[in-house]
């Protein structure tokens, strides 16, 4: 962790078009966030998260994870994250699960971002998860990473209600809107060290 009035290095991990990704990088511009994103690493040649980054003048690197073992991906991904000795990793529409060895490299230094209100429609497509089993309320949850899928200390939560009309398409939309809210909020208060875990709960230190 970076010292109070030292910006807090960040990785980014992409696979797609990176929405998050920008959302936090605006943020980060805006100074709403004490942050230097230092790299943006990307598995999938072509995903829109890597023309955003070099349109932000933020260095990427591609790293296909196609074909590749994952010991040997992930041990691979572990090096490059060193190099740039980041204090913070974020997930940002990464598909790929992170391995123990990336996870021991950085403990509760990473975090993701889920489209649904977990522990509930865990995994892939969680938003059709959600509006399949008729749920009234779903949302979108910012949370650490340990070995298992979705499965990490919550840092923050926000709610979405279903409407009559809605489609699994339409709600993915309003979902995502406020992933792009929360995130960079969830960032922050990492970046302000105000963050606190024990055990599965993660306490927020108000000012």
């Amino acid at each position: 962790m970076s010292g109070k009035n030292e910006k807090t290095r960040i990785a980014v991990l992409a696979s797609g078009r990176g929405s998050n990704f920008v959302a936090i990088a605006d943020a980060v511009s805006r100074g709403d966030i004490n942050a230097e994103i230092v790299l943006v690493v990307c598995n999938k040649p072509g995903a829109g998260a890597i023309e955003a980054a070099r349109e932000r003048g933020i260095e990427v690197k591609l790293l296909e994870s196609r074909g590749a073992p994952a010991g040997e991906y992930n041990e691979k991904l572990v090096q490059v994250l060193k190099d740039c000795r980041p204090d913070l990793v974020v997930l940002a529409g990464y598909m790929k699960i992170v391995g123990k060895t990336v996870i021991d490299a950085f403990p509760m230094r990473i975090v993701n971002i889920h489209p649904a209100l977990l522990p509930s429609f865990p995994g892939l497509n969680a938003q059709k998860q959600a509006f399949d089993y008729g749920v009234k309320v779903t949302g979108c949850t910012v949370h650490f990473v340990d070995e298992g899928v979705d499965t990490g200390p919550i840092i923050l939560q926000r709610s979405v209600l279903v409407e009559d009309d809605d489609t699994a398409e339409t709600l993915s939309k309003r979902i995502l809107v406020e992933e792009h809210r929360i995130y960079p909020e969830a960032v922050r208060l990492f970046c302000e060290g105000k963050l606190r875990v024990e055990g599965r709960r993660v306490f927020i230190e108000r000012d």
